[in-house]
């Protein structure tokens, strides 16, 4: 880590981060922008290999800094330093290719040791950021076995269905499933329609995939 970039507005602030970044990696040469367009100009210009970004620029907002740099220095590490700490401001800042999150209320020791870990490959997370990350995916987690739960319920088929799409499986005709099941070919008909718009299908090869998904019949 040789060449950083810190985005802040705010001069203290600024010079704060300037020792966060010397005191993780010596002799470190810091180019400093205080504005969005500013930071979009020097990112132009030079090549990074760190770059310190707050978020509430007076221009706009730092994540547009994080997004070009992710795509014109994709090797470089993008850190945002924030007062944020909501998942308003975190998932879009990592979105953009955030590979830090650390807030500002913390010690400049402890960030300068946060920011050592790039090195290491670990990705430097504030501890209550951490904890959000965490929080939110195992809430996504829960999210998704739900909505796995609500499609398996909305695709689920009568006892009567079931028969009619084995039998579809099977290679029965029409003809021949209303013969077996004795109903009229035109209730069979109708039957079939309804199977294949529950299974979202349109064919009877698509229909005998989902019949041996579901093990009516054999592959």
């Amino acid at each position: 880590m040789k060449h950083a970039l810190i985005v802040e507005d705010l001069p203290d602030i600024r010079d704060w981060l300037g020792g966060v970044a010397r005191a993780a990696f010596a002799d470190m040469n810091i180019v400093f922008a205080s504005r969005r367009d500013q930071a979009l100009q020097e990112i132009e210009r030079s090549q990074f290999d760190l770059a310190l970004i707050d978020l509430g620029l007076p221009d706009g907002s730092g994540i547009d800094v994080v997004s070009a740099l992710r795509q014109t220095q994709p090797e470089l590490v993008s850190v945002v330093v924030t007062i944020y700490d909501d998942d308003d401001h975190l998932f879009p800042a990592l979105q953009a290719g955030a590979f830090g999150y650390l807030l500002k209320d913390q010690p400049q020791d402890l960030l300068a040791r946060q920011l050592i870990r790039i090195t290491q490959g670990e990705p430097p997370l504030s501890p209550p950021i951490a904890r959000r990350v965490l929080a939110y995916f195992a809430g996504a987690l829960q999210r998704q076995q739900t909505l796995v739960r609500q499609i398996e319920e909305e695709v689920r088929l009568t006892e009567r269905e079931t028969e009619v799409l084995q039998r579809v499986a099977k290679g029965y005709t029409l003809p021949e499933i209303a013969l077996q099941l004795g109903l009229s070919k035109h209730t069979i008909a109708d039957y079939i329609k309804q199977v294949y718009r529950k299974l979202n299908v349109s064919s009877r090869a698509e229909a005998a995939l989902e019949a041996a998904r579901r093990g009516l019949v054999r592959p």
